[in-house]
């Protein structure tokens, strides 16, 4: 059983207890803000039985983003969840509304995260964040040449082109790159 969970949180609304905030700089905020959270649940939650039985599963933003993370930082399970429970900007990225002191699960749930979210099911979602960040930058590209802040051909040129960078996104194994053809489907 899968429940959806509501949009992206705004940075403004992650509440930290020591009356804090967030660094919108931040590498986690930025990546955060790359990845089309609302795309790949969609996904996600079709790879989960309508029964309604069962215990609901973890939310995809805290699969992925635990994976990611892990992936980054070279982590083992039980050092990502250390980390996860002292540093809010792990916290936001996997999609805690608020920092807590509690871990947000078990190591042991790294291994369902990645059954989950295997080889192929990665090479999907990387795909899908190489367009989401190739289309952020061209409607930046657009506004700046509405705007008469127009850069130099080089730049409009590539930005504008319709292909996207052979790049990989996140090192999550086995991704190696993002492909010029469509991943093919989740199942």
């Amino acid at each position: 059983m899968y429940r959806k969970t509501e949009r992206q949180l705004p940075l403004e609304n992650f509440y930290l207890p020591f009356s804090g905030e967030l660094n919108p700089e931040n590498r986690w905020v930025k990546l955060s803000k790359i990845i089309p959270w609302d795309v790949i649940e969609e996904k996600y939650a079709s790879l989960f039985a309508k029964s309604g039985k069962g215990a609901p599963a973890k939310p995809v933003r805290m699969a992925l983003g635990a994976l990611i993370i892990k992936e980054t930082l070279v982590l083992s399970d039980e050092e990502l969840v250390n980390q996860m429970t002292e540093n809010p900007y792990f916290q936001y990225f996997i999609g805690l509304p608020e920092f807590q002191k509690e871990a947000p699960f078990d190591p042991s749930m790294m291994v369902h995260f990645r059954k989950r979210l295997n080889g192929q099911v990665m090479q999907e979602i990387n795909e899908l964040i190489c367009l989401e960040k190739n289309r952020k930058n061209r409607m930046i590209l657009m506004i700046r040449m509405l705007r008469e802040e127009v850069p130099s051909k080089k730049t409009r040129a590539g930005l504008l082109s319709t292909q996207h960078v052979h790049r990989r996104i996140f090192a999550t194994r086995p991704i190696y790159h993002c492909s010029m053809k469509p991943a093919k489907s989740w199942r």
